[in-house]
């Protein structure tokens, strides 16, 4: 006799990651319960006992300090509710395709249509995706759903959105689309059956049809493998649905000579292998056929371990992984978040289908023939390696400023935290580096922890390296003249010191301004980025004398270039003395008002008719632009105003 064992038998993705969430919160000593069944599977229930993780039915029975795992079926958002409110940890193992109906029919509801959910009503994974709607429909099939839409109770015109429960055959989601499309006019379907039970079921139809008894593994009371063992019935005359190896009868196979092996998404991988082996004694089958399972998993698991580093391609980007093809006979994948350093970036972003990569083996399941990998992790120990040669080779690189604290910032390098301390920030001690945040830097690794996972970086030691650069530069090409844009460095009495650049060079208090000043911060403050000129410069002591006041801002020459004898001007009083009075025409160029052309009338002092800081109009006499001197009259303007405007002024 020869025994085919179904390539897609066993736990799918979700199963899967719900027992091993099981069991990596029992290995870290937590007083771990799970709300039913995690499974339906008693023999996987019943070594989780063994482990002390204990069952509970309903939050009510939680208690501060446990840790409730949620099962793969997935709760109602009242019960997820109820849980928070006692002040448990959760853990939810819910399915990723079954989180995503979920969303779905929550959705719907926001967006005012009824949700319609195919399956059975009393289970679990059904009655948790009720829960996320405040109203739906729920039917187990075609004829319900007729019977419903020919009822008159909804009009054809209602928003329907329809799911189905992710372990429905997909012969009886077919029928409800058709029947659904016909009746309602404003319909939108999702199928949410999962791939991972429509492979199994079709794999399981297409082995019962080729062979002439089937031996169906898992717990009865799992739909998915009840569905299984009805779709078997349909093809194969001889169908036995065992819940472990104990329950094989000698006698089924009587006669046979092609049997095949499926089991549900809930039966583990051992006991699958357990059923195989026993038929083998049963039969005293020598040697079963290459598909068989425990051939697989011997074949293909022992290839790979935890630690490697594999090549495979791109098979599939689902909802919640990466699918990768290894090469070998078992089912390979990345969880999403362990495709990006970069939690922004979408795996479809950087990914394809039929894309070669290589990933990091972080965990083989020998028992369900499943691999968990990792991009991330080995682009992460490429750019640790990376960090390393940065520090020999003394290699400039960029980061990105995430955040600072008192001891300093912090940058992200290629997804690597690296710390650079205040001392290496390039800011003054009691500067801003907030104002660095969010900033794309340049900086050199100094020191690389593997171990500790520590980073050392200096921005400080990039821009030194620079200002050397340059120094060297401007020391090379320097010559009276030169102008140079710099930044104000620091303010004495005498004047500001600019860096130009890798060179500090001193404007004195003289040189800042045309106009009288008390301090250089009447002019400048530190910081302000300004334009100079070499006036000298002492090469072997090092010293640069600039100028920063120009031609174009000389007061005089301001006046001259914009005004001529005979224009009328605004100006103010700024000093008066015994024979007249000097005017501010603009900053930095006053005008002599002559007391005899203070007035139309003989007065004693000017005084008697001005004041300092007030406003007058004047005209301008004459300009002696050898010795820099401005005749001013009023009374010029007062002669040539008509008569009546001369009685009104008085």
């Amino acid at each position: 006799m020869s025994v085919i064992v179904a390539k897609n038998a066993g736990f799918c993705f979700g199963v899967s990651r719900a027992v091993e969430l099981v069991e990596q919160s029992a290995g870290e000593g937590k007083r771990v319960v799970t709300l039913g069944p995690i499974i339906h599977n008693r023999h996987v229930v019943n070594k989780f006992e063994a482990l002390g993780v204990k069952v509970i039915n309903s939050p009510a029975e939680a208690e501060k300090g446990m840790t409730v795992i949620i099962r793969s079926h997935g709760v109602t958002k009242a019960v997820i509710d109820a849980l928070e409110a006692r002040g448990v940890e959760i853990i939810d193992a819910t399915c990723p395709f079954v989180k995503r109906i979920h969303g779905i029919v929550a959705k719907a509801r926001e967006e005012g249509k009824l949700p319609v959910i195919i399956g059975t009503r009393s289970h679990p994974e059904v009655e948790g995706i009720a829960g996320w709607c405040d109203d739906c429909r729920i039917f187990e099939n075609p004829e319900e759903l007729l019977q419903w839409a020919n009822s008159g109770e909804i009009s054809p015109e209602t928003p329907i959105c329809m799911v189905s429960q992710t372990t429905s055959t997909e012969a009886l989601w077919k029928k409800c689309c058709e029947i659904a499309k016909k009746q309602f006019t404003n319909l939108k379907i999702f199928d949410t059956i999962c791939r991972a039970t429509e492979f199994r079921q079709g794999e399981a139809a297409v082995l019962s049809a080729s062979c002439q008894a089937m031996v169906v593994v898992g717990d009865p009371t799992s739909s998915n493998t009840g569905r299984l063992a009805m779709i078997c019935r349909e093809h194969c005359p001889r169908v036995a649905l065992v819940d472990n190896a104990a329950e094989l009868a000698p006698a089924f196979f009587k006669g046979v000579t092609h049997v095949g092996i499926t089991a549900g998404a809930s039966t583990p991988a051992w006991i699958i292998k357990e059923v195989n082996k026993t038929m083998s004694e049963i039969t005293n089958v020598e040697a079963v056929q290459e598909e068989n399972f425990a051939e697989l998993l011997e074949q293909s698991i022992k290839t790979l371990n935890t630690g490697d580093k594999v090549i495979g391609i791109v098979t599939g980007i689902g909802n919640t992984e990466v699918q990768v093809d290894l090469g070998t006979k078992h089912a390979g994948y990345i969880p999403y978040d362990e495709v990006s350093t970069d939690p922004s970036v979408k795996p479809e972003d950087i990914l394809k289908v039929g894309d070669e990569i290589e990933v990091f083996v972080v965990r083989v399941n020998d028992q369900e023939g499943t691999v968990q990998l990792s991009k991330k992790k080995l682009d992460g120990m490429k750019v640790w390696d990376e960090m390393a040669t940065y520090v020999e080779e003394k290699t400039t690189i960029e980061g990105v400023i995430t955040e600072d604290n008192k001891g300093g910032l912090v940058a992200n390098v290629k997804g690597v935290r690296v710390f650079i301390p205040a001392s290496q920030s390039g800011i003054a001690k009691g500067g801003d580096m907030t104002s660095l945040k969010g900033q794309t830097v340049k900086l050199k690794v100094t020191e690389v922890n593997r171990a500790r996972r520590r980073v050392i970086g200096s921005i400080r030691a990039v821009t030194s390296e620079e200002r050397k650069a340059n120094r060297e530069k401007i020391w090379a090409e320097i010559e009276v003249g030169a102008k140079y844009h710099g930044v104000v460095k620091s303010l004495t009495s005498y004047g500001a010191f600019v860096d130009i650049g890798g060179v500090d060079g001193m404007v004195h208090v003289s040189e800042l301004s045309w106009n009288r000043i008390k301090t250089p911060a009447d002019v400048v403050k530190v910081g302000d980025e300004i334009d100079v000129y070499v006036i000298s410069f002492d090469p072997e002591k090092h010293k640069i004398s600039l100028g920063y006041k120009t031609a174009e801002m000389n007061p005089w020459n301001q006046f001259m270039s914009k005004y001529a004898v005979g224009d009328v001007v605004d100006a103010k009083i700024v000093k008066l003395m015994t024979f007249g009075a000097f005017a501010e025409i603009i900053p930095g160029v006053d005008g002599l008002i002559h007391i005899s052309q203070i007035a139309d009338r003989r007065i004693g002092k000017p005084e008697d008719v001005l004041a300092e800081g007030q406003d007058v109009q004047v005209k301008i006499t004459d300009v002696d632009a050898e010795n820099k001197r401005i005749s001013l009259s009023i009374r010029a303007l007062l002669e040539e105003a008509p008569a009546e405007d001369v009685e009104d002024a008085e």
